[in-house]
């Protein structure tokens, strides 16, 4: 006689087995009643670990990107309190405040601007200054800076939806500065968008800042990047020698641009956050247009914004974490590496077809981000043989991002926090056979 078939286990009863660290138990139930209606519910682990892989959680970050993208670029070493703020309040007065007055005076003042405003992403503050001062008008740009960054993001599109006409001068490789004198008359604007993901190279031309700025209509630089300061004096010597293409804020409002735009989670080293920069009148034309009210950011991006200008300007920049980390020396990064060598020194590592070893060596970093193209920093990691990237991201509780290379993992510590060296270690440990 066939036995009854048994009896699916309850769902409540499945999803308390479930333990993938930080799932809500909801999550764990919704896991439980997919395994069971799929008549498997020993998937229902599975499918918990799924969803909680797809959860925003930290990442041991050995790529040597210092701004990753993916990763969330530049890491926030600030922490902001459960508290109420002054946000829109005047605490002079007692009456309703402005919140552009709280981080943006601070950001002025470190790239050595009249004013800043602050938005929610760099692709925000070109969309917000083209609106409020070129709706209805034309915008000179060489077609050598008609860029696209990641996400689709191109300049073409940004100027269409801002309601300003794009107008091209010049060619791909040779923009002179007869190209934008011959439009000035019929423009509100001659933008210059730095190609901070790309290079041209060979027989090249382009028009400077201060060119630009003695023809009539305001210069806006779209930056990208977000270097304040091209002298760097948050640093105890001098400027990296990674940055010396890199334009600045300051340099470049010095030269005579009206305003200047880029990101707060690059080169800044702030949170996602956009920058308007420049002078006063421009930018209050940009906090007095309706788009403002779209993009303006809340209590604590510009907290957080607030705090790394001040670091600036208190010249302790150089503690955070994106500093911290573009400016270890070889010496400590190779320390590092061979200390935790040595922890696992002569243990081989399955890598699926056999075991392999583990080195430590030279490698280099990128600052990424779409920021410095072509440009390498010097650094030190770990070299394990085999392709082990997908053993790492999914290590509990803190998956580490890993590149592969010529059949080899590579873990780039200039990207590792200290603190995570321990990590690194256990983790190398696990993958002994």
């Amino acid at each position: 006689m066939t036995p009854p078939p048994s009896r699916p286990p309850s769902v409540d009863a499945l999803a308390r087995t479930l333990d993938p660290e930080g799932l809500p138990h909801p999550l764990r139930v919704e896991a439980a009643r997919r395994a069971i209606a799929a008549g498997d519910p020993a998937a229902a682990a599975t499918i918990a670990d799924e969803f909680a892989r797809s959860l925003l959680q930290p990442v041991v970050n050995a790529t040597g990107v210092l701004l990753h993208t993916n990763l969330g670029r530049a890491p926030l070493g600030v922490e902001v309190g459960a508290t109420y703020t002054n946000l829109e309040l005047d605490l002079e007065t007692g009456r309703r405040g402005a919140r552009q007055v709280h981080a943006g005076p601070l950001l002025a003042r470190a790239c050595g601007a009249e004013a800043a405003l602050v938005v929610n992403n760099g692709a925000a503050a070109l969309l917000l200054v083209l609106a409020a001062l070129a709706e209805g008008r034309g915008v000179a740009v060489s077609r050598g800076e008609l860029v696209e960054i990641g996400g689709g993001f191109r300049i073409p599109d940004v100027l269409e939806r801002s309601g300003a006409r794009l107008v091209e001068v010049g060619t791909t490789n040779r923009t002179r500065r007869s190209d934008y004198t011959r439009v000035a008359d019929d423009v509100a604007l001659l933008l210059k968008v730095h190609t901070s993901n790309y290079r041209i190279e060979g027989f090249t031309a382009a028009v400077d800042i201060g060119d630009l700025a003695t023809i009539g209509p305001a210069v806006v630089a779209d930056l990208g990047s977000g270097l304040l300061d091209a002298a760097c004096p948050w640093l105890a010597g001098p400027p990296p020698a990674w940055l010396a293409r890199e334009p600045a804020a300051r340099q470049t409002l010095d030269a005579g641009a009206g305003l200047v735009t880029f990101s707060g989670d690059k080169l800044l080293g702030g949170p996602q956050a956009g920058i308007v920069a420049g002078r006063r009148d421009l930018v209050d034309a940009c906090a007095a247009h309706p788009l403002y009210r779209a993009l303006r950011p809340g209590s604590l991006v510009l907290q957080a914004v607030a705090e790394v200008a001040r670091s600036y300007l208190d010249r302790t920049a150089a503690e955070l974490p994106l500093w911290r980390m573009a400016t270890l020396s070889l010496v400590e990064l190779r320390s590092r590496a061979e200390a935790i060598r040595h922890d696992i020194e002569d243990v081989s590592i399955s890598d699926g077809d056999g075991a392999g070893t583990m080195s430590d060596g030279p490698c280099a970093s990128v600052t990424g981000g779409g920021t410095l193209p072509g440009i390498e920093i010097p650094s030190w990691g770990l070299h394990v043989k085999g392709d082990h990237a997908d053993v790492l991201r999914r290590t509990r509780p803190r998956p580490i991002i890993a590149t592969v290379r010529d059949g080899q993992t590579h873990l780039d510590l200039r990207t590792v926090h200290p603190a995570d060296d321990a990590t690194l270690t256990t983790v190398l440990r696990t993958l002994t056979r």
